[in-house]
């Protein structure tokens, strides 16, 4: 009888085992582990939020082939309404920029050799969007220095980001002239880029 026990009290554990973790630890254990994994992948999504994008670099948009999200406000520098729609008929580059964006201020000459090229053919615009996290006065200077002669407008809410996906500029949009999205540059654009999108007509063309 008393070996009957003794192997009773035994079942299920090798001779000289440690005894297996209590239930608390267990969960202890579990809870470490998935905060480990959690901070992990929000460190990941921080580094692909806030990675440089090489200017003139095109990527595909989910908003390719379709037509552009709606962009409409008030001229920053005169109040006048702005609207994407309007501009159809033309090629427009939909340019989400802030004042304190170093590479917002690179592509600035780009987008104005864009303008000027496209002058006599009329034929393209520019509408920029300053983003949330800028302030009217600074996105007025901004766009001053950089001798801007394009409208930008205010996004309140941040309402027209969202409806294209950005999250921090610059981040640039090409929208054909009938009104849908053919192009998307996640880092900025170069004069270069938009040459070859869109060529300057030939005179007489």
């Amino acid at each position: 009888m008393t070996a009957l026990v003794q192997g009773t009290r035994g079942a299920g554990t090798a001779p000289g085992a440690p005894p297996p973790p209590h239930p608390r630890r267990r969960r202890r254990r579990a809870l470490m582990a998935s905060a480990v994994v959690g901070a992990v992948a929000i460190g990941l999504v921080a580094v692909l939020a806030t990675r440089t994008v090489a200017p003139g670099t095109e990527a595909t948009s989910n908003l390719a082939g379709k037509v552009a999200p709606a962009v409409a406000g008030r001229n920053l520098a005169t109040g006048v309404p702005v609207r994407l729609s309007a501009e159809r008929g033309r090629f427009v580059l939909v340019d989400f920029f802030a004042s304190w964006c170093a590479a917002c201020q690179q592509e600035a000459p780009a987008i104005e050799q864009f303008l000027f090229s496209h002058r006599n053919a009329h034929d393209v615009a520019v509408i920029g969007v300053d983003s949330t996290t800028d302030t009217t006065g600074d996105a007025k200077a901004f766009l001053a220095r950089r001798g801007a002669t394009f409208p930008a407008i205010t996004d309140p809410g941040g309402r027209i980001a969202d409806s294209y996906g950005v999250a921090s500029p610059p981040q640039s949009f090409l929208v054909a002239p009938d009104g849908k999205v053919v192009a998307w540059f996640p880092g900025g654009v170069t004069a270069a880029l938009l040459d070859r999108l869109v060529p300057v007509p030939r005179s007489g063309s």
